[in-house]
């Protein structure tokens, strides 16, 4: 029977001393601290919708009522057509091919109380319980 030979831990590795690897460690947490604190790194609102097969608001995110400019209790009951911008989507074939395929995703362009279009990135699909769920995000606004 042959002994194998022991694993040998690549050359590249570098050993650090007890004290080095705490003081290693506590460098790299202040760098990470740094970049989540840095002016640049933003998070972004999510815009969340759910509406029925009628094509009426059930529910809205905070964040989608206060993009639009309308109160949440106005936005209920709304249909999305009334918030889609004019001449842009054939508004009855889009929600038709939807039900089809359960899932769409795309560019939406809205248009907000005070009449600012805003153009929308949009992930929905149909949930189990018929209604349909739309995640927004803003690409433009002002046009």
């Amino acid at each position: 029977m042959s002994k194998r030979k022991p694993y040998a831990r690549p050359s590249f590795i570098r050993h650090e001393s007890e004290t080095e690897y705490p003081e290693r460690a506590r460098s790299i947490v202040k760098t990470l601290r740094q970049e989540l604190e840095a002016a640049q790194f933003e998070v972004k609102p999510q815009y969340v919708t759910v509406v029925d097969s009628d094509r009426k608001y059930v529910e809205v995110s905070d964040s989608f009522f206060q993009l639009v400019g309308y109160q949440r209790e106005e936005l209920v009951g709304m249909r999305y057509d009334d918030l889609t911008a004019p001449n842009t989507n054939d508004i009855p074939t889009v929600f038709g091919l939807f039900q089809k395929l359960g899932y769409m995703h795309g560019l939406w362009l809205l248009v907000s109380r005070e009449g600012t279009r805003i153009l929308v990135q949009y992930e929905s699909w149909l949930r189990p319980d018929s209604y349909i769920e739309g995640h927004m995000e803003v690409v433009g606004a002002g046009y």
